[in-house]
């Protein structure tokens, strides 16, 4: 059996491609390691959203250079959206890499491989495909690891903002089939399964570019009629595609969790102009207000940008100002950098200078992190239902998990609760998590009848 390293850069959507390439390599014997010393194969899973993620890749491949030097037959790939991006030139720019595969060229990987060990050919594969069947596995899916899993409904995005690459390393939208991915999540649950993230660019457009499919909706419906599956979440969504139908079943379906991350990037209409947003300010906090009254509990994440071409300082404080009104629950912030084949690179100067951007930047993240705080603090005493994921990152010896809302929770527990559903009363709270207890069902219930906790 050959060994198979993948270090993985970017969103759920890569990581989820990251899975698929090790599913892939099965068939010529690759078991994945976590160990890259050993591996007879070392894949770099590429993003390009951000300057700084592009980056990570050529000093990752420069560090892998030795490794080729120590290993005779140990095969080098990029894949991803900076394989996408720059194709061929990568193979030039870095004599020991022996492949480049795109972002719709996991299928093609045996073999390009193949090719590299019989025949030291060094290859790119980086077009576009005319159908969704490069999303499908080659065999059916049996590796399930935990009670989590995601499933890519959709790929690549229409709306071409100003800022973003998605289109150009991702490809227009195209939608799997709503049969294809229903099978696929009963045979996730059939294998333990507890919870499914539906992952594309711009999902909650899927299937406006397949006439005769469900809507995005309508296939929420029909995963919530599941048996034995517990949540539904998904992303990421355009707030454009934010249909009433959409805003509904938060209200409706029992398994759809409340939370939804709905990027807003900027709260000033004249900045979402220039990134070519498709709404404005008011437009936006209608559709937050219309979910509020729907799903009154719903918890909410976004996107931030700062610094865009042009920005002032009154701008830059609505935006500022929509992170007070609406009170996310989480947010991910970024300085613009501007991407390669985007309108914004090509149009407009970058004439906000990284210092004033780096102020700007923490001035969001210091306010985010008082907002984060006060709405953790107010789930003190609380009991939440809790799916526990693995051990916590930041707190040695705990476990963590995610609430229904999509908060991270640590508490002391036993790995036997590891895959299982459990119920925790917050004793603790920080900006970017909650700390609990772990409850018995005698606890809970006297907890609901005492205080009346739900």
């Amino acid at each position: 059996m050959k060994r198979l390293y993948i270090q993985t850069y970017g969103c759920q959507m890569n990581e989820r491609d990251s899975e698929r390439i090790a599913h892939v390599m099965k068939s010529m014997d690759y078991c994945l390691t976590d160990r890259i010393e050993e591996a007879d194969l070392v894949f770099l899973n590429t993003c390009s959203v951000r300057d700084k993620a592009e980056q990570k890749v050529y000093s990752a491949l420069g560090r892998w250079r030795e490794l080729k030097q120590k290993r005779e037959g140990v095969v080098v790939g990029v894949g991803g959206c900076v394989a996408q991006q720059e194709g061929s030139d990568l193979l030039r720019r870095v004599p020991h890499l022996d492949l480049v595969f795109g972002t719709q060229s996991i299928p093609e990987l045996p073999r390009m491989v193949k090719e590299v060990e019989s025949q030291k050919k060094r290859s790119v594969v980086i077009g576009f495909q005319r159908d969704a069947s490069y999303m499908e596995d080659v065999e059916p899916r049996v590796e399930v690891n935990g009670p989590k899993a995601m499933v890519t409904i959709m790929q690549g995005c229409n709306k071409v903002c100003s800022f973003c690459i998605v289109p150009y390393v991702r490809g227009r939208e195209i939608s799997r089939s709503s049969e294809s991915i229903i099978q696929e999540i009963r045979s996730l649950v059939r294998q333990g399964v507890t919870e499914v993230v539906l992952l594309g660019q711009n999902v909650n457009s899927y299937g406006k570019t397949s006439p005769g499919e469900l809507t995005f909706p309508q296939l929420l419906d029909k995963i919530n009629d599941i048996e034995a599956l517990r949540r539904i979440r998904f992303m990421t969504s355009h707030p454009q595609d934010l249909s009433v139908q959409l805003v509904e079943a938060f209200a409706k379906l029992e398994r759809l969790c409340e939370h939804l991350h709905l990027p807003v990037q900027s709260g000033a209409d004249a900045v979402l102009e220039r990134m070519r947003r498709n709404y404005r300010r008011e437009e936006y906090l209608r559709k937050i207000a219309r979910l509020r009254a729907c799903r009154p509990d719903i918890a909410l994440s976004t996107d931030i940008i700062v610094g865009f071409p042009g920005e002032t300082e009154e701008e830059f404080e609505q935006t500022l100002e929509i992170l007070q009104e609406v009170e996310y629950d989480e947010i991910f912030a970024f300085k613009y950098s501007p991407r390669p084949h985007t309108a914004a690179a090509k149009l407009y100067r970058d004439d906000v200078c990284d210092a004033v951007k780096k102020e700007r930047l923490e001035q969001v993240l210091r306010l985010q992190n008082e907002l984060s705080l006060r709405k953790n603090l107010q789930k003190l005493g609380a009991v939440e239902e809790v799916l526990v994921e693995g051990p916590s990152r930041h707190r040695k010896g705990q476990l963590m998990g995610r609430t229904r809302t999509n908060r991270i929770v640590n508490f002391l527990g036993e790995d036997s609760m590891i895959g299982r559903f459990v119920s925790v009363a917050v004793v603790g709270a920080s900006p970017n998590s909650l700390i609990a207890e772990v409850l018995s069902e005698e606890n809970v219930s006297e907890m609901i009848d005492s205080r009346g906790i739900a």
